[in-house]
């Protein structure tokens, strides 16, 4: 009889919304953490009944049972990282900020507010409600839409990707990653997608305290079919932070891994297709 020979992977724990779709959330969360070997726990903060073409409705689950998914797992794992996608309501967004604030682990929040079409997901009382979210974050992962959103600025340019990272660091985030799929605007170079980390560790000289800005250039893949990226990304970077990774080097490798989920995408139903999570998690 073979001998019983289990593994000991990290676990990280995503906090999100399903979709029914497959391409996004949950279902793109925990892949991508398998991908990386790290053991993925979740806590479900909605279902939706979404697919390629869009979203058909979404119903988000009560906030006192969010809290108690997050105990049970919190009880029971040792969580080496966080990440929080879909929140759905104020309720939600205060009761994850308590939890996992308190959670000795690394927090990535993916501040998942505006969809692709460019329409709002949150309630005004849900967007004020991140302020204290991303406080607590050691790593906010807004799009462009999103950190104007956040910081009340647009951000069209690498140059105000920059100001809207460092906006968030100040608002007390460890590290802000803007990322720069949605910028247009002469500074960008065609075919090149320029993501943009702001850290709060720096220091300018004098003992003045200064961020550290670097800048992720990566080509850009010609397709629509970019569901589910948003996620699969900052889950990427949480199980690299789960397996002990600093937070330039985890963004770095897991940008540099985007380019390919996203150019061997899912080419599944009638819309636009989804990222393939599944070709993350190179060393």
């Amino acid at each position: 009889m073979p001998e019983y020979d289990p593994v000991d992977p990290p676990v990280a724990l995503t906090v999100a919304g399903s979709d029914s779709g497959g391409g996004a959330g949950i279902q793109a969360d925990l892949t991508a953490m398998r991908a990386h070997g790290v053991f993925g726990a979740s806590v479900v903060t909605g279902t939706t009944a979404q697919h390629t073409r869009g979203v058909e409705d979404v119903h988000p689950l009560p906030a006192d049972h969010v809290a108690s998914q997050y105990a049970a797992v919190a009880d029971d794992f040792d969580v080496g990282a966080v990440k929080t996608g879909m929140l759905a309501t104020a309720e939600i967004v205060a009761r994850v900020t308590e939890l996992a604030g308190d959670a000795d682990a690394p927090l990535v929040v993916d501040p998942v507010m505006v969809a692709a079409t460019g329409d709002r997901l949150l309630s005004p009382a849900a967007e004020d409600a991140y302020g204290d979210l991303v406080a607590a974050a050691t790593l906010v992962t807004p799009n462009a839409d999103e950190a104007a959103v956040l910081t009340g600025d647009p951000v069209e340019t690498p140059a105000d990707a920059e100001a809207a990272g460092r906006e968030l660091v100040a608002l007390g985030a460890d590290a802000a990653l803007v990322k720069g799929g949605h910028l247009d605007g002469e500074s960008v170079e065609e075919g090149v997608v320029v993501d943009t980390l702001v850290r709060a560790e720096g220091d300018a000289g004098g003992g003045e305290s200064e961020p550290t800005v670097d800048r992720f250039e990566t080509p850009r893949i010609d397709t629509e079919a970019t569901h589910g990226s948003g996620c699969a990304l900052s889950s990427a970077i949480a199980a690299r932070l789960a397996r002990g990774e600093s937070i330039p080097k985890a963004v770095g490798a897991a940008v540099e891994e985007m380019t390919e989920a996203v150019r061997h995408g899912y080419d599944v139903g009638e819309g636009p297709g989804a990222v393939n999570p599944t070709v993350l998690g190179g060393e």
